[in-house]
């Protein structure tokens, strides 16, 4: 998968500021908060996506400690993901059906979904069983695939056009795949019954992966395919809802969302319930940490007007719709060659972590409904850079504490008041934004830099503070004093004041 984030002292509620200070420089750009002028009432969930792997598999540590992580978590809409390179770990029939015999199969996919559904309960979850399988298209010969489960192929998905055209054979899988787990089985091909024992709750199903990237197909063979799965899956499941597209370049895929979010090009009552795209930072290769604390913000700044182009789409086609950016997160050139092997340069995973605040913020502001970092487990030879777990000590990295800091501290509902930096909003080196929640008023700050910066606050003997930086490393986030009335940042921190 390709993976791509005050005020001074004057005691009313409506205008305050406060000075910035950055280190070594005389300049110091003004943010001024007007808590009694809200701009936007966020929608936004914060989240992240488990990627089926190995290490997830029951008995292995990392995976126990990363389930762990979850559950401490408690977020809603976590994403869940069995996928290509893993055929035997993500495809529940491999082989095509005959008179004689099929080839269902749980026994590999089964301890690792029912350790997520353990770690997730009580929380909604959008499931994406991303990997048709193979047979149920044409090709030249039949596809193999590893005998291990562990073992990685990236040529499994292979032919365009689907052997039974009308989609009914698709539709049929995934209305089986699901009835396994929340009608305790299902009766396959030849009229067998398959009994799993399970009724989990599916609430969000979300119709493949990155159909530009990994599928290849053209936004009119996607929604066709859709409706066959939706409507199939409807069938046997009628209260769970659909997450459709799940973009990997949705920049360079407008067509996708013009044919897709009109409903004159489905079929009736299909719903288009929640469209999903991605976003990964990717750096040059002759790129170091310097330059990347300014790539990253440059490029999420492109797409966040990716964002904006196809939100004013959504808006005319299919304004009901929702939208999940599911993917978020930073894939580092060394990702899958030999160099991955070394880890990346002290201060990485509090940049990412840094990163994924400032689309946090700038998400919410568009009010985008689903905020998904990506992802739980990534290491050597499988996106390490984009893991949200230390695969050396088992424990959660900055990037995980950071999404804990907002998840805890931000929510639906909560109103963003009026936030300036500079004259205009995320400008320079910090992105701020203040919120007025339930549990009183509060402010995100992340720095984007690997310089030191203070913030002058008012109040500033009420003020506390928690943050994720160098400093807590695989640790949760740390309370930080208010001194002389300023928080101080380190390089690259996330910080939220609170009232």
């Amino acid at each position: 998968m390709l993976r791509a984030m005050m005020r001074k002292g004057i005691p009313v509620l409506a205008c305050v500021a406060a000075t910035v200070l950055t280190y070594g420089q005389q300049a110091e750009p003004q943010l001024t908060i007007h808590w009694d002028k809200t701009e936007v009432v966020s929608k936004s969930t914060p989240t992240l996506q488990v990627v089926v792997n190995p290490p997830l598999r029951p008995g292995e540590p990392l995976g126990e400690a990363a389930y762990r992580a979850v559950k401490e978590l408690g977020a809603d809409y976590v994403r869940y993901v069995p996928w290509l390179p893993y055929p035997r770990l993500a495809v529940a029939e491999l082989e095509p059906p005959t008179p004689q015999k099929t080839s269902w199969d749980f026994s590999q996919i089964d301890p690792m979904t029912k350790d997520f559904m353990d770690a997730t309960a009580g929380h909604s979850t959008v499931v994406n069983f991303s990997t048709i399988p193979a047979w149920l298209f044409k090709t030249d010969k039949p596809v193999t695939y590893p005998s291990d489960p562990n073992q990685v192929t990236w040529d499994y998905t292979q032919g365009k056009e689907l052997a039974d055209p009308s989609g009914k054979a698709l539709g049929d899988y995934y209305a089986r795949l699901v009835s396994w787990y929340v009608n305790a089985g299902f009766t396959d091909e030849n009229g067998v019954r398959h009994e799993s024992g399970h009724h989990y709750k599916l609430p969000v199903w979300e119709v493949l992966n990155e159909v530009d990237f990994e599928h290849q197909m053209t936004p009119e063979q996607y929604t066709e395919r859709y409706d066959s799965i939706v409507s199939a899956i409807h069938r046997v499941s009628p209260d769970t809802k659909f997450v459709g597209l799940a973009l990997a370049m949705p920049g360079m895929s407008p067509s996708y969302f013009e044919y897709f979010l009109n409903p004159k090009n489905h079929r009736p009552g299909i719903p288009l319930d929640m469209i999903s795209y991605h976003f990964y930072a990717s750096p040059a290769k002759e790129q170091t940490i310097d330059s990347w604390q300014f790539t990253f913000f440059d490029q999420a700044n492109g797409f966040l007007n990716t964002v904006r182009y196809v939100e004013s789409i959504r808006k005319r086609l299919s304004p009901e719709t929702q939208t999940d950016t599911d993917e978020l997160g930073v894939i580092l050139p060394t990702d899958n060659t030999a160099a991955d092997k070394v880890p990346p340069p002290a201060g990485y995973w509090n940049l990412a972590g840094s990163l994924y605040a400032y689309l946090y913020i700038e998400l919410s502001r568009l009010q985008i409904d689903v905020i998904g970092e990506s992802q739980l487990i990534g290491y050597p030879t499988q996106f390490p850079s984009v893991s949200m777990m230390d695969w050396t000590n088992n424990k959660p990295n900055a990037r995980f504490w950071v999404l804990k800091l907002i998840k805890d501290s931000f929510h639906p509902g909560d109103q963003l008041v009026e936030t300036k930096l500079g004259g205009r909003h995320g400008g320079g080196d910090i992105a701020a934004q203040a919120f007025v929640t339930q549990a009183g008023r509060k402010l995100l700050l992340t720095n984007k830099r690997s310089q030191a910066t203070e913030v002058l606050l008012p109040d500033a003997d009420q003020a506390t503070a928690l943050t994720v930086d160098e400093q807590t490393g695989d640790g949760p986030a740390r309370s930080v004093k208010v001194d002389h009335g300023a928080i101080h940042l380190e390089p690259f921190a996330v910080t939220v004041v609170s009232w």
